[in-house]
């Protein structure tokens, strides 16, 4: 049964608000309007990108936009542009209401959106340049990683001390998750931006993919779970099904998911004993993945219907089951004998899509679909087109998530047989890599659709006034 303290979301903001209390939420919009927006050009470069695989000498004349300087942009763009931003507008959006306050500073909160887009547009330039540290998910210049720091430090400072200000003493999960995301997220950023730095050879390499791998693990995982956390009830009106698991998960993920990175060097010039525990742990993430997808199955339970016309609800569900994929697959391709065939090829590509954009894009976009309205004090622009988005993200993720894993192990195989020449293996991708691109095509119609529905939503807010 589900414990007293799980009231569902909305009730439990608006009692401990009351009435009178009207939020600003003028720093979530920022930090969404222009995550939006980057999403959409990214798209562009993704598609891009797909077709180079196929066509190779697309664009090759033209140097700022060879591969090597539009994969880094790409990334980034996605992870920071894109998803972190959209991501820490939600936590502007979700914090003060859960705390019943108003947020400590919008005056900082603009401060700090302003300097992120400051930090995204000065990686546009940067990375199309050639300016890079050439370290993977690391390729900001060292300026723009201070700038991210001092971004982050304002991020965090106004979350804490509107958690500090809160109304009541019980903090509801998805705070936990925040807060734990801002500790992380400091913690990681520095250690593969900072420090990486300070070491060479095979040290570096550790420091680099311990980066890269809790870059999605503690930065994105946690508060891509806050969304759900904070969604899920408040879309499907159900209470949450229990606090005490969703504290399981929480504190597990932070036990666990820091010691995994090595796993991305198996086989190679590490320590055997390192990459032990880290098989082990990526193992026992099996604990707060079954925790978290659980406890989120159990409140829907009963409900499942809503998914036929809740559009938020479809995303977030879907990211659920995406989220569960995704943290099956790691576990089990960290394992010595998967990994000797799967590493390093278009399987991995596959899983880290799936991560970010299945399963935390998911989340966030639902985020904005149920939020938007409702800062704007309208209604959505189109039902229908907000459904389109999610099937084209939908068949065009699954397209690309599939067929990299298919061909991926493909990839592998081949790779091991050492009577089969290089090129003949990269040959035998082309059709791997046309899906890919097809796939890629029907995603960007997904953020088209949703970018498009998002902005007519609020240019036409006035002429759609949400019913008292």
């Amino acid at each position: 049964m589900p414990e007293e303290i799980n009231k569902s979301v909305d009730t439990r903001s608006s009692a401990a608000s009351g009435p009178a209390l009207v939020h600003d939420d003028t720093t979530a919009k920022w930090f969404l309007i222009s995550s939006i927006a980057y999403f959409f050009i990214v798209g562009i470069i993704a598609v891009t990108i797909a077709a180079k695989f196929v066509w190779p000498s697309l664009l090759g004349t033209v140097q700022y936009l060879t591969y090597g300087r539009l994969r880094p942009l790409h990334v980034n763009g996605m992870l920071f542009g894109w998803l972190l931003a959209a991501d820490m507008g939600l936590s502007f959006f979700m914090v003060p209401r859960l705390c019943a306050v108003k947020l400590w500073s919008e005056k900082l909160g603009i401060a700090t959106a302003i300097l992120w887009n400051a930090i995204i547009l000065g990686a546009v330039v940067s990375l199309l340049m050639g300016w890079t540290q050439g370290l993977e998910y690391a390729e900001l210049p060292l300026p723009l990683d201070v700038a991210v720091v001092v971004a982050w430090i304002m991020f965090g400072v106004n979350i804490f001390m509107t958690v500090a200000s809160r109304k009541y003493d019980q903090m509801y999960v998805s705070i936990w998750y925040i807060m734990g995301t801002i500790l992380w997220t400091a913690f990681v950023y520095l250690t593969g931006n900072f420090a990486v730095l300070f070491a060479t050879g095979t040290n570096q390499a550790n420091l680099n993919w311990m980066y890269v791998h809790n870059a999605v693990g503690l930065i994105f995982t946690p508060v891509g779970l806050a969304i759900a956390y904070y969604f899920i009830p408040k879309a499907s009106n159900t209470p949450l099904y229990s606090h005490k698991l969703s504290m399981i998960g929480f504190w597990s993920l932070a036990f666990v998911y820091v010691w995994t990175g090595a796993h991305h060097m198996l086989h190679g010039p590490i320590s055997q004993w390192l990459q032990t525990i880290s098989i082990a742990f990526s193992v026992m993430l099996l604990i707060p993945v079954w925790a978290v997808v659980y406890n989120f199955f159990a409140t829907m339970k009963g409900q499942w219907h809503q998914l036929k016309d809740n559009v938020p609800l479809k995303f977030l569900m879907s990211g659920v089951v995406f989220y569960l994929l995704t943290c099956f697959q790691g576990p089990m391709h960290s394992l010595r004998t998967v990994n000797a065939i799967v590493s390093k090829t278009d399987w991995i590509p596959g899983h880290a899509h799936m991560a970010v954009l299945g399963a935390f894009s998911f989340f966030a976009i639902a985020g904005c679909y149920q939020m938007i309205p409702r800062v704007f004090k309208t209604t959505i622009f189109s039902e229908a087109l907000a459904n389109w988005s999610f099937w084209f993200l939908m068949f065009g993720g699954l397209g690309f998530f599939v067929t990299l894993w298919l061909g991926g192990f493909w990839q592998g195989w081949q790779w091991n047989n050492p009577s089969i020449p290089f090129i003949d293996t990269v040959i035998a991708l082309k059709p791997v890599w046309i899906v890919r691109f097809f796939s890629g095509i029907l995603m960007f119609l997904g953020i088209v659709s949703f970018g498009y529905n998002i902005m007519a939503t609020i240019l036409g807010a006035k002429d759609r006034p949400a019913a008292a």
